[in-house]
């Protein structure tokens, strides 16, 4: 392995201190920015309740399937350019770290409205696979043909908030996330209610945040951190690959999650509009909750690629183990929490019968079954940062598939309704075991040496997507 660089306070926070602190601080930082724009989805929730229609709350949780869908893509991108950007400071070459950040941004905005359109363009045979019908299917497709074409604005609010966190500026990150939360609060009842647009009011009020957390998101790089350099072609054709060598085995990772979602929904759809309800406002609360871990998955990487850009191998694998405990105790204190919480909860959105047995079954046991998500975040990040990005794929591919849909369907017909929620939760356990001893291994191969440079890690695979693509 190469020496550990001198650490740089400026370019690379993470080379130094304790890695615990700079978790929690992270973490903490970005949960914050996420409750944010978490809390806004769930505020959207109980206006929509309020209106007394359940079929606006069920296309709203169908919109909410294939809207995780897109923004997967987002999300795979963000991974990558974080990754890059952190083991390039890392490594003490801030000039790359500008070069990546700007080319990641522009193929987020180009790839993204490519994605998006394809998306915008099946809307309702989309949404009606995920079992929506009628005035549901109508309502679910109209948000969703509003909310679809700014994807590639959510893809640079997204990468950019991802490169102010590989700079240690999870602040501005932060600032960036409850900005566009703050727009979306504002025009939520204005629009929703002072109008009367409903759902198309929640739709167009979902556009104006991501506009805002994209421009909150750039600035400061721009501002803060050196601004972005301007790649010339021969800058794209270098990046693309090494770009995209992290980028589409983390957007496969992404995938995964609104695809086992898809299914659950599919599966809840069967006992009717009430179990969907349900669901929904579980598929609320999860994030709201878990702010913490979600934020986790994205403020450990730039830790981990720091200290893997400088060599310092023992403090990668300390920063691991440290997330792994922090994860253990967020969900026993939040699960804790909602236990306590469960009927003040429920009555928020006016839950009855089957509807209000799902939030308090989330709310008790299966809240617990997220330390296994937890510790499938922590892994992942620590794949896409030393140069195994298709483990992380494997990971939720598996978890999503394998253990996924035949425990749902076995649930299902044993306990119903409940039971769809109780086979998803349940095959988090098997695969955060395979995570973990994938893990195990990554790291005593990344200690022998065995990558000595960033290339290697990337090199087949980035040879393989440079000859479909720029070498002709």
């Amino acid at each position: 392995m190469a020496q550990p660089a001198t650490p740089n306070p400026t370019q690379a926070k993470f080379l130094q201190g304790s890695l615990l602190k700079h978790i929690i601080v992270m973490s903490l930082t970005s949960s914050v920015g996420l409750m944010a724009i978490f809390l806004v989805d769930l505020v959207d929730m109980i206006f929509i309740s309020m209106l007394g229609h359940e079929e606006l709350a069920a296309a709203i949780g169908y919109a909410g399937a294939i809207l995780f869908f897109t923004t997967s893509f987002g999300i795979g991108m963000s991974i990558a350019a974080g990754a890059l950007v952190a083991r390039a400071l890392g490594e003490g070459d801030p000039f790359t770290a500008r070069r990546r950040a700007a080319t990641a941004l522009l193929y987020g905005i180009v790839l993204g409205g490519g994605f998006a359109a394809l998306i915008w363009t099946f809307v309702p045979q989309l949404t009606a696979l995920l079992g929506a019908s009628g005035e549901t299917l109508l309502l679910a497709s109209n948000y969703l043909r509003i909310v679809l074409p700014s994807m590639p604005i959510l893809a640079v609010g997204m990468i950019g908030g991802a490169i102010l966190r590989a700079h240690g500026d999870a602040r501005r990150a932060m600032v960036a996330t409850i900005a566009g939360g703050v727009v979306n609060a504002v025009l939520d009842p204005i629009l929703i209610f002072g109008l009367n647009l409903e759902l198309t009011g929640a739709a167009v009020a979902s556009v104006f945040a991501r506009i805002t957390i994209a421009v909150m998101s750039v600035y400061p790089l721009l501002r803060h951190h050196g601004g972005l350099d301007r790649p010339d072609p021969a800058g794209f054709r270098v990046d693309f690959p090494v770009i995209m060598a992290i980028a589409l085995p983390a957007i496969l990772t992404q995938f995964a999650t609104p695809l086992g979602q898809a299914y659950v929904t599919r599966a809840m759809a069967e006992f009717g509009e009430d179990a969907v309800a349900g669901m929904a406002i579980v598929g609320r609360l999860l994030p709201v909750s878990f702010a913490v871990i979600f934020a986790l998955s994205g403020a450990i990487g730039p830790i981990v690629g720091q200290n893997f850009g400088a060599g310092q191998m023992d403090r990668v694998r300390r920063a691991l183990r440290d997330g792994l405990i922090f994860v253990l105790c967020v969900t026993v204190g939040v699960s804790t929490i909602l236990y306590l919480a469960r009927a003040p909860i429920a009555d928020l959105f006016s839950a009855k019968g089957l509807t209000r047995d799902l939030v308090y079954l989330f709310c008790g046991p299966l809240s617990l079954a997220w330390f296994f998500n937890g510790v499938i975040f922590v892994t992942n990040a620590g794949f896409n940062n030393l140069g195994r990005p298709f483990y992380s794929t494997m990971i939720n591919w598996g978890r999503q598939t394998l253990g996924t849909i035949p425990l749902v369907i076995i649930g299902a017909s044993v306990w119903g309704a409940p039971g769809v929620l109780i086979g998803q939760a349940a095959g988090g356990l098997v695969f955060a075991a395979i995570a973990l001893a994938l893990s195990a291994r990554v790291l005593r191969i990344a200690e022998h040496g065995r990558y000595p440079s960033e290339a290697q890690p990337y090199q087949r695979l980035a040879k393989r997507i440079a000859l479909f693509h720029f070498r002709r």
